[in-house]
């Protein structure tokens, strides 16, 4: 919006022009989402309170989480509120690839809206059904990389990038659609197995944000692209502005998300977060760097298969408890020390996964 504002008054005025860099948007629109997050943080969680909307805990699960009961929840409405707003005001609203990501982050975000909702209406952890998730969470999903798929003009668009060697990417044809829905829909669910712990889920989906938002600008430079020998990709760049509205209303909520949580973020905001990580890296072609970023999402979601699998197979658990965290809160790892400690290992990650684009 600014940026269609502003151009139209910068043959007048030419300092406007710098409303043309992604670099000050992207910086901006991390800024404007971390004010509204932070402003509005106070008014939505007396609103909680006062209807009574709060968090429901599993009885199975560690018996100090019982003391979280009642806290406030469906946090990330208040996240998926400060990237729309902030996305809407410093993006450029001509780029398809931006209206994609708030496509899936806002209807993922729905569909977590009605699981909560039905979690607090029904004082159970269950909310909707495994099936009826993964259904609609696979039409959203379908909907937009089939979109991506039949508007791409390039092959680069569509192409598996290879770890480690230069210049060489695979077509994927059809493939490109199930590799996307398989890479949005794991990352999803696992964001959504991970947000167990109070800000445990949210800084690491900031750093990893941060991480794809770096590669999206630079995939989308002529310059960078060819200096880090990775596929030009024209339009990826607008990236780095969804990811600074993600990043800067992330870092807002952890401010009242943070240990103890004065709120939490619930499958309204664990899904859409997820699933707009999945779909940025699908956007930018580097679905193999969300791997290696988001590491901690992934140990959760196998802590959780691993666990299911051995106890049906053998009737022994791997863990003390799944997902992961759990099972180190078990150990008598104080809650803070879980958090910090995996968003440390998140940190190493990210980079690790920066790192990885010289390797070519």
């Amino acid at each position: 919006m600014f940026l269609e504002l502003f151009n139209f008054f910068s043959d007048s005025f030419g300092p406007l022009r710098v409303f043309e860099y992604l670099s000050f948007r992207a910086i901006f629109a991390a800024l404007t989402a971390l004010l509204i997050s932070l402003t509005l943080g106070p008014i939505f969680i007396n609103k909680m309170h006062s209807i009574q909307v709060g968090q429901v805990v599993r009885q199975e699960g560690p018996s100090t989480h019982l003391e979280k009961v009642g806290t406030p929840t469906m946090g990330g409405t208040l996240i998926l509120a400060s990237i729309f707003l902030s996305t809407l005001m410093w993006g450029d609203l001509q780029n398809k690839y931006l209206w994609v990501a708030i496509f899936v982050t806002m209807f993922f975000g729905l569909l977590g809206w009605v699981d909560d909702l039905l979690k607090i209406r029904f004082n159970s952890s269950k909310g909707l059904s495994a099936p009826s998730k993964i259904f609609w969470q696979s039409i959203i999903t379908l909907i937009a990389v089939s979109f991506l798929f039949y508007t791409s003009s390039r092959i680069e668009e569509t192409s598996l990038i290879v770890p480690f060697f230069k210049n060489i990417s695979i077509p994927l044809g059809f493939g490109y659609i199930f590799l996307s829905y398989i890479v949005i829909i794991s990352a999803s669910n696992s964001v959504n197995l991970t947000d167990g712990l109070d800000g445990l889920a949210i800084l690491p989906c900031v750093m990893v944000a941060a991480g794809l938002g770096l590669i999206g600008y630079a995939a989308g430079n002529t310059i960078y692209s060819e200096y880090l020998n990775i596929p030009f990709l024209p339009g990826t760049g607008e990236m780095i502005v969804f990811c600074g509205a993600l990043i800067g209303s992330g870092i807002g909520f952890l401010w009242y998300n943070t240990y103890p949580a004065q709120v939490f973020m619930g499958d309204v905001g664990s899904l859409a977060l997820g699933a707009a990580l999945g779909l940025v890296a699908v956007i930018i072609r580097h679905e193999y760097v969300l791997l290696i970023m988001g590491g901690i999402f992934v140990i959760e979601a196998i802590s959780v298969i691993l666990q299911v699998l051995s106890f049906k197979i053998t009737g022994k658990r791997v863990f003390k408890m799944a997902p992961l965290h759990h099972h180190y809160e078990l150990k008598g790892w104080p809650e803070p020390r879980v958090i910090v400690r995996f968003w440390i290992l998140t940190f190493m990650l990210v980079l690790l996964g920066l790192v990885m684009l010289k390797l070519r």
